[in-house]
């Protein structure tokens, strides 16, 4: 099969290399192997290139890539749910650093356990698909964990990124916040206001930290937790996915779970919940390592897709 690896660690563009005639991951009894059509590009991607996570990773050579969509070909012996043919979308790594399938999603195929992945729901195409898993389930999981309840307020820091764009629809639709406020640069406060924001902090021009206006939970997306003690009430909570922890805040890791894609799919379904791909995605497959270069500058918008996979 055609896929983008890497044998050694180093930047994207200096060690990502395509290789025509890769070998297909043989199946597990408990997965599946997947028709990859699309897949996204998440910061692990890249940091993990770089070998930030190198003590804790599978051998090298790596093929990239936790977001997928695509069609179920091929099924193990103790798959119960899923069947060929069923579209499909997740992330492939179940923990996001530990162990990391040495195969991927930047791949025409790549194999994955059944229970971490969940129908896709049929108005979103593939692209859109891809988009989801990893930073739809940060957000679910850090408001899970924050006790974001119905009728409590919160603040997202980086309201116009990947993870961002998704908590900001995820806090008005699903958790039910009676008030979201999130930062973000000038020119993106037309687009956070439009997904569900209530109040656009221009990080430019105002410090949130310093606003009178405090919040039950501050979701911190962008590594800031030592400004973001200073922005919630008294008995709030901070969780940050980014950057050193400052108390009382906490950090955690995603983990891959069809739950989190199957609670939010009749919202993603009825439209309540929108994919929100970069104006420049999706890259074509040939255009990988443009793509992460891209995703590397910060300035994405939503999320950096590669599609079609061929």
């Amino acid at each position: 099969m055609k896929a983008w690896i890497y044998g050694e660690y180093g930047v994207s563009g200096d060690v990502l290399k395509f290789e025509p005639e890769y070998s297909v991951p043989e199946i597990k009894d408990d997965q599946v192997l997947i028709k990859v059509e699309a897949a996204a590009l998440n910061p692990v991607d890249y940091k993990r290139m770089l070998g930030w996570f190198k003590g804790i990773d599978s051998a090298l050579p790596h093929v990239p890539g936790f977001d997928v969509a695509g069609v179920v070909v091929k099924v193990g012996s103790k798959v119960k749910k899923l069947k060929e043919g069923d579209e499909v979308y997740g992330n492939v790594n179940e923990d996001p650093l530990k162990d990391c399938k040495r195969t991927g999603t930047l791949a025409e195929f790549t194999a994955v356990e059944e229970h971490i992945l969940a129908i896709k729901p049929k108005n979103l195409s593939f692209a859109e698909a891809a988009s989801l898993p990893l930073a739809l389930s940060t957000a679910y999981q850090g408001f899970e964990l924050g006790d974001l309840t119905p009728g409590k307020s919160v603040l997202i820091l980086g309201g116009a990124g990947g993870v961002g764009t998704l908590a900001i629809q995820l806090a008005k639709h699903v958790f039910g916040a009676s008030k979201i406020a999130t930062t973000c640069s000038a020119g993106k406060i037309e687009l956070v206001t439009s997904l569900g924001a209530d109040v656009a902090i221009d990080y430019a021009k105002e410090q949130f930290e310093e606003l009178p206006e405090k919040y039950d939970l501050v979701f911190d997306a962008v590594g800031q937790c030592d400004k973001a003690v200073k922005a919630i009430k008294e008995g709030g909570k901070v969780v940050t996915i980014s950057g050193q922890v400052t108390a009382p805040g906490v950090t955690f890791l995603v983990n891959s779970k069809a739950s989190d894609l199957e609670a939010v799919n009749p919202y993603l379904e009825s439209g309540k919940l929108k994919a929100l791909l970069d104006p420049k995605s999706p890259f074509p497959f040939s255009q990988t390592v443009e793509a992460f270069a891209y995703l590397e500058t910060g300035r994405a918008i939503g999320k950096v897709v590669i599609h079609p996979i061929a």
